[in-house]
């Protein structure tokens, strides 16, 4: 979390940091991306349970059950792992179109932190009355900044083609994140019943209820 605020209010200074330390895949993954995922999602949890979620076309503050929560934040936490692991990948072959040769730490490593305030501003969607759509407008802009002074310094393209990877690397980002808040938004709003009904009955099943 702490990373995160950093990246957002001071970007230049702590990718440098990040760079200097070089740390590993496992290292970032395990300390600084499944934390602040956690975070999120225990968070948005509680907003659920406590207050529910105004939606709907005529709309009403509706409640939720404890299987629906936990299966709502379950596909949550999964989608924001498959979404860094794929930005990740992505970017990688993003940065070989430029002619460059990056491992694939090395693109994680900007991904994972370049989404971080995503993942952050998400604790935002505990409030009951608190679109969507606000908050991932908001986290997605203050991720392309963050985007912004990461691809350089770690992954260090050539200078002709440093704006190019960055453009087509924030495009795809947005395009991403976009696409999974679009499932869960859905999700939220019981667009995929038959699906919902199925792991319901399995965290039903796996809980004892």
């Amino acid at each position: 979390m702490i990373k995160a605020l950093l990246l957002i209010f001071d970007p230049v200074r702590s990718w440098e940091r990040v760079v200097r330390a070089q740390r590993s895949l496992i290292f970032i993954l395990l300390v600084s991306l499944l934390p602040l995922v956690v975070l999120s999602c225990v968070a948005e949890a509680y907003g659920l349970a406590t207050w529910g979620k105004w939606q709907g076309e005529v709309v009403h503050l509706q409640s939720f059950s404890r299987q629906e929560i936990i299966s709502y934040e379950a596909l949550q936490f999964l989608t924001s792992l498959f979404l860094v692991f794929m930005g990740a990948k992505l970017l990688k072959s993003l940065g070989e179109t430029f002619h460059g040769r990056h491992t694939y730490t090395a693109a994680f490593t900007v991904t994972a932190y370049s989404l971080s305030p995503l993942f952050l501003l998400r604790v935002l969607d505990a409030v009951p009355g608190m679109p969507l759509w606000i908050t991932w407008t908001i986290a997605i802009v203050l991720s392309v900044g963050v985007l912004y002074q990461g691809v350089p310094r770690v992954m260090q393209p050539d200078l002709p083609h440093a704006f190019g990877l960055f453009l087509t690397s924030a495009l795809l980002l947005v395009l991403t994140s976009g696409l999974a808040r679009f499932v869960t938004a859905w999700w939220l709003q019981g667009k995929f019943k038959k699906v919902e009904t199925f792991l319901y009955d399995l965290v039903a099943r796996m809980t004892g209820s």
